[in-house]
């Protein structure tokens, strides 16, 4: 029998396929759309999505019901001795609180993670989690790991439009009306348990300087991280489905940091892309998880 079997939600990125490639479970998440459920990635994939974001329709998120969860979770005991699951951070969704209510019947056998991570964050720390699962490490301590290390990641991501935060009530209309008045990029962090404000540019490609000049101060003053960050992950993100402005970020970012090729440039949560909408692009930095520790048990 494995030992410990790794669950993450669709907010990580990863999807049905990628995750039977890793070896990581996927639980989807649901949405609202125009009153009708759909789940990332079986129902709804994010051409869909944004189509119907482009159409204005009703989106809301949710998130997955209390009885998938323990379904999959009953499921993966009949095979594994222990579960680690990594749903998206808690100041962002009820979903972990809800997971680690659900645990408590589950006699020390279910580990709920609250490492405060969302999209290519919370995906990479699923990855590292398999590697420990692979190299024995037994649940808990992956979970220990996993929220000792949660501060040590960051993201930034600049938005098209400020329309989608002005109708989830996340700025005044009055602020949203200036911002499209005068053209603004805002530029918006995410350290763990909330999205918020960082900055205001004029044009995209000042909001792009913003991000690399952020995400470098956190690696060599917050993280103090190796010279050419060889110890750190650095990550891209996007929404929509235009890759454009996608293709120069990455080209501009890698100028920047050579030694991170290839480098991992996703779609973003389509949970964060219901909040910000399509023309977004991100950045992030995650630790990387040291060899040693996966050498602990041999």
């Amino acid at each position: 029998m494995s030992k410990v079997a790794i669950v993450t939600d669709s907010n990580s990125g990863i999807t049905r396929a990628l995750g039977e490639e890793l070896g990581i479970y996927v639980l989807p998440m649901p949405f609202y759309i125009n009153d009708e459920v759909y789940y990332e990635d079986i129902t709804l994939t994010q051409e869909e999505f944004y189509e119907h974001l482009k159409n204005q329709s009703s989106i809301s998120t949710s998130m997955p019901s209390l009885s998938d969860v323990s379904e999959l979770w009953n499921r993966l005991l009949k095979d594994y001795e222990e579960i680690v699951h990594i749903p998206m951070s808690s100041g962002l969704s009820g979903s972990c609180n809800a997971a680690l209510a659900l645990a408590q019947d589950y006699k020390g056998r279910v580990f709920v993670v609250d490492n405060r991570r969302i999209s290519i964050t919370q995906k990479q720390c699923s990855i590292d989690a398999k590697a420990l699962a692979d190299a024995g490490w037994h649940g808990g301590e992956i979970a220990k790991y996993l929220e000792d290390t949660a501060a040590d990641s960051s993201i930034y991501i600049t938005l098209n439009t400020l329309y989608y935060l002005k109708k989830g009530g996340r700025i005044t209309p009055a602020a949203a009306a200036l911002g499209t008045l005068l053209r603004l990029k805002p530029v918006l962090q995410i350290q763990g348990d909330k999205l918020d404000a960082y900055a205001k540019s004029r044009t995209m490609k000042a909001a792009r300087t913003t991000m690399l000049e952020a995400i470098h101060k956190d690696l060599t003053t917050r993280f103090h991280a190796a010279p050419d960050a060889s110890d750190f992950n650095i990550m891209l993100a996007y929404s929509g489905t235009d890759l454009t402005e996608v293709n120069s970020w990455k080209e501009e970012v890698l100028s920047h940091y050579p030694d991170h090729t290839p480098m991992i440039c996703d779609p973003l949560s389509l949970s964060v892309s219901c909040h910000i909408g399509d023309g977004a692009i991100a950045i992030a930095c995650a630790k990387k998880l040291p060899d040693y520790l996966l050498n602990r048990y041999q």
